[in-house]
């Protein structure tokens, strides 16, 4: 009796009855059929390539020309992964890819949160001009940067090193720029609150600024690792030691003149890819936070 009183008083004061709850199940599931059958078909084709890599990595590469096209997992699993261990070193080339992409994301994480919070907070002559410089740069084709930034690396003598791959892109501009858009939506009162109270500017950012931005942070650190892994141009470029190559460039050594390994290009491209599927189950609902973060205000 009371939840119908309770009910009947906030249709009341509404307006309008709640006719979604006196919807039958039934014809909820019709309406939205079409939607879900969309998406059930979408879903379907996005994992018909990951589905064949899996099939193509279990076989020889003779069975992948053959008709009809082998549907299942065959046997020779633990025989690519031999090869491509002999061809390519792949437990050196994962060690050298993981190596290189965590410590390129941590240190491009703290210069894109820096920036971006000093370009969100502070008020400086001169800050939308430079926040202007940093949107154009990511206008600027790669192409167009390889051979002064070849030159400057080859100057400076870090051409084969790691430190090549890692220092000329620690400032990202899309990094800045999601960060700045982050923190544009975080009270500056809390931080004015902060500076009264005594608190320093690294003790307000450290205990006020990034509880709150953890979201944006999961999206950076998703985004930079992600492509810091799959980069392939430049590290080809700065690499000459077959032991220090990444995962890109390696695989790259394995399409030949006259014959291509397919079984194992598609094995070491899966197992290239689980790094980055475990990385975005671990961040995912605050990567979906921090990409929808700002869409909303209110």
């Amino acid at each position: 009796m009371t939840t119908q009183l309770i009910t009947t008083g906030r249709e009341r004061r509404s307006g309008m009855p709640d006719r979604r709850r006196g919807e039958p199940l039934a014809r909820r599931i019709i309406l939205r059929s079409p939607v879900y059958l969309v998406l059930i078909i979408a879903s379907a084709l996005a994992l018909i390539p990951f589905l064949w890599m899996v099939i193509a990595s279990t076989h020889k590469t003779s069975d992948l020309f053959v008709t009809p096209l082998p549907l299942l997992p065959g046997g020779e699993f633990w025989a690519n992964l031999g090869r491509l261990q002999e061809t390519i070193g792949f437990g050196q080339v994962m060690l050298n890819s993981v190596l290189v992409a965590v410590i390129y994301t941590v240190f491009s994480s703290i210069v894109s949160i820096m920036a971006g919070y000093g370009l969100a907070t502070y008020r400086f002559r001169g800050r939308g001009v430079l926040l202007g410089v940093i949107l154009v740069t990511m206008m600027i084709p790669m192409q167009v940067l390889l051979v002064p930034l070849f030159q400057m690396m080859a100057s400076a003598g870090l051409i084969d090193t790691y430190q090549a791959l890692i220092i000329p892109f620690l400032a990202n501009a899309f990094g800045i720029f999601l960060m700045r858009q982050g923190f544009l939506d975080f009270p500056t009162t809390l931080i004015e609150a902060a500076r009264i109270d005594g608190a320093s500017e690294l003790r307000t950012f450290y205990r006020i600024v990034l509880p709150v931005a953890r979201p944006q942070i999961a999206a950076l650190i998703i985004y930079t690792f992600i492509s810091q892994w799959n980069s392939f141009i430049w590290p080809l470029l700065m690499l000459n030691s077959e032991d220090k190559y990444t995962i890109p460039v390696a695989l790259n050594t394995m399409i030949g003149l006259s014959r291509v390994d397919y079984s194992g290009l598609m094995l070491g491209s899966l197992l290239a890819t689980l790094p980055l599927f475990i990385l975005f189950l671990v961040f995912q609902k605050q990567f979906v936070a921090g990409l929808l973060g700002g869409a909303v205000k209110g």
